[in-house]
């Protein structure tokens, strides 16, 4: 049996005036992406601390609510379905949020830039 290496294919040399993406060679697009970089840790930053806001509301809410945390479905207590199943559409819809949103703004990015 011989031994064969897998490597990755070479990347296809560029024209000799071709060394960068366009957007990035001149100020204004160093502009545009320094702006992208914000606007997608922005968009993190709201998501996460959005969920995490939702997620603290569980405890609150069990705790306001007199007699809701002994409740029982199904013989399971009603906090550990709250936490177990009910976050899971919340986890959903907060990626589906966060990638809707990211998409675009690069699409924006893209408009900006001249990027087809």
């Amino acid at each position: 049996m011989t031994r064969v290496r897998v490597t990755a294919p070479r990347s296809v040399p560029r024209p000799a005036g071709e060394t960068r993406e366009a957007a990035e060679e001149s100020e204004v697009g160093q502009v545009f992406v320094r702006s992208l970089i914000r606007s997608q840790l922005r968009l993190a930053l709201v998501v996460a601390v959005g969920f995490m806001l939702i997620l603290g509301a569980f405890p609150v809410l069990l705790a306001a609510v007199p007699g809701l945390a002994d409740t029982r479905i199904w013989g399971i207590p009603f906090d550990w379905l709250l936490l177990g199943a009910g976050i899971y559409p919340i986890i959903g819809l907060s990626a589906w949020l966060f990638i809707r949103t990211a998409a675009r703004n690069e699409a924006r990015y893209r408009d900006l830039a001249g990027d087809k």
